[in-house]
């Protein structure tokens, strides 16, 4: 398909970072002060990405703009795109009190006029490995730009948790051909003191899970179809759930409701890449190994943009 467009990297960075305690998106990590974004980026332009999308806020734009972008910039086409909270369809408004981000799907909506071709969906505080980027470029350079086969990376669930706290996955089910059948955003997912790993409910009851599910990590293949199906989706959240302060409208769910609905097909691909990421304070030590780990090994250079 000599005439396919690049893909473009569509990074979500908008997030608040409360369990971490701060911006993770703009955290030293690698050897040469490298940050999770800066090995995204990396890993993207080896795997023929034409262009990075940041949403971000502009509370943190110039600051994420001036320590993180401007390193790669000249190397990349870089666009922005703005999650804030008043970012609503046309007659509603934020509810006094709201402080919480309207979720994955809101953020990727926002985006809508950002990105024009096939494009992928990924988390800026993850670590998904060279391997990723390739297997999803392979699956986009394969897909018209009307399409709706959508196609995420899934990594096994044991390998994707924190030990230091709880984290949210979307936990995937497929049938025979390797396509999503079901995925629950499961928002409470830890160890228990007899290591298994469960799902903890919000009243303290317990969903039992072997480990080996495929999780989503966000990290998603799709074409600029999927905007207007977010906006449809984020639309019924926001007259179902809209008034909740806390509510949130996430990818996983909405892909899940497309797929059931029949309106879109999602295939679930698989990497031998390991994932990594940084969801509490004490994570990023074990992370900052990881990533020695690789440039020793000679899978990145020192200094990514040396």
């Amino acid at each position: 398909m000599a005439n396919h467009p690049k893909p473009t990297l569509l990074v979500l960075a908008a997030g608040m970072g409360s369990r971490f305690g701060g911006l993770k998106q703009i955290t030293p990590m690698g050897p040469s002060g490298e940050t999770l974004l800066d090995y995204s980026v990396y890993d993207a332009l080896r795997a023929n990405f034409g262009k990075v999308v940041f949403i971000i806020r502009h509370d943190f734009e110039e600051e994420f703009k001036r320590t993180v972008a401007s390193k790669f910039e000249s190397r990349i086409a870089v666009g922005y795109a703005f999650q804030e909270l008043d970012a609503l369809p046309a007659g509603f408004d934020v509810p006094e009190g709201r402080v919480k981000p309207w979720g994955t799907t809101h953020a990727i909506w926002c985006a809508r006029d950002a990105v024009a071709e096939p494009f992928a969906v990924l988390n800026a505080d993850d670590f998904y490995g060279r391997q990723t980027y390739a297997v999803i470029a392979r699956h986009l350079a394969g897909v018209a730009p009307d399409s709706t086969d959508y196609a995420m990376v899934g990594f096994t669930l044991a390998n994707t948790l924190s030990e230091h706290g709880t984290v949210s996955r979307g936990v995937c089910e497929t049938d025979a051909a390797g396509r999503l059948t079901s995925i629950v955003e499961m928002k409470k997912i830890g160890r228990l003191a007899d290591g298994s790993i469960a799902n903890i409910g919000d009243d303290g009851s317990l969903v039992a899970l072997t480990g080996g599910e495929p999780a989503s990590m966000n990290f998603w293949g799709f074409t600029p179809r999927l905007f207007e199906q977010t906006g449809r989706d984020f639309l019924d959240f926001l007259n179902r759930d809209g008034g909740a302060l806390k509510s949130e409208c996430f990818i996983p769910e909405t892909v899940g409701r497309l797929v059931r609905a029949g309106d879109a097909s999602c295939r679930v691909l698989t990497t031998d890449s390991r994932w990594f990421g940084v969801t509490y304070p004490d994570d990023a030590p074990a992370v900052r190994a990881n990533f020695r780990a690789l440039v020793d090994a000679g899978e990145y250079p020192e200094n990514l943009w040396a």
